[in-house]
């Protein structure tokens, strides 16, 4: 019996959405994030060291890292759907996108909104905040603002272009680029983005994400 063990407006919503697009029996434990911190709560480092959501519990042991248990169960229950394309061209898509999700998204993206939070913060002494506000706005603009700007271009055009990420029906690297892309657009940074806007309510209407939605609880990003 395989186990996702599943925290609250997390990246482990899309595992739950893949289990229910590959129809596996699964059991699901909940976890909630500290109110005051945001963190995960200290329970999920008795599944796995790191603490962290999503893991995947099975007979051989816990697998953390999104994009690892996506390959996991691709590997080991797809069939006529979710599966790698074999088209070559479009097989180096699928592997491109796996990995551009957390390797050049995710980064700029979350260090956008913890910057621009910290920037936003009232509790900084006033006569702190002006020196504090022009060093986080040097340091997006100098890096994390442009770089964000240019993934966001790249990607907008692609699926300009493209129904899925990796050929004409969805793929593992859908399921891995929706949780950077919808917490973009619930953000309301993807207004002048329709065609990324697009694809993920076209991933929101989907049976299996509502399936997933209405098991995994409450999800600030649908």
């Amino acid at each position: 019996m395989l186990t996702l063990h599943h925290l609250n407006n997390s990246r482990s919503q899309r595992i739950l959405w893949l289990l229910e697009e590959l129809g596996v029996e699964y059991k699901l434990e909940t976890y909630q994030r500290d109110p005051k911190t945001n963190l995960a709560p200290p329970e999920l480092k008795a599944i796995h060291p790191l603490g962290r959501s999503p893991v995947l519990t099975t007979d051989d042991g816990a697998i953390a890292e999104s994009g690892a248990i996506i390959e996991y169960l691709i590997r080991q229950y797809a069939k006529e759907t979710f599966s790698p394309p074999e088209d070559a061209s479009m097989h180096q898509q699928y592997l491109f996108w796996m990995h551009f999700a957390e390797g050049s998204l995710m980064p700029p993206l979350v260090a956008n909104m913890v910057l621009e939070k910290a920037r936003k913060k009232a509790s900084k002494p006033f006569f702190v905040k002006p020196i504090a506000n022009k060093l986080i706005d040097g340091i997006l603009d100098a890096y994390y603002r442009p770089n964000l700007e240019q993934s966001l271009r790249y990607v907008e055009s692609f699926l300009s272009s493209h129904d899925w990420f990796a050929g004409k029906a969805p793929t593992g690297a859908d399921v891995q680029m929706i949780f950077p892309l919808e917490s973009l657009v619930a953000s309301g940074r993807a207004s002048n983005l329709a065609a990324i806007t697009a694809w993920v309510n076209k991933v929101h209407d989907r049976p299996a994400y509502q399936r997933a939605l209405e098991k995994g609880g409450e999800y600030a990003y649908a």
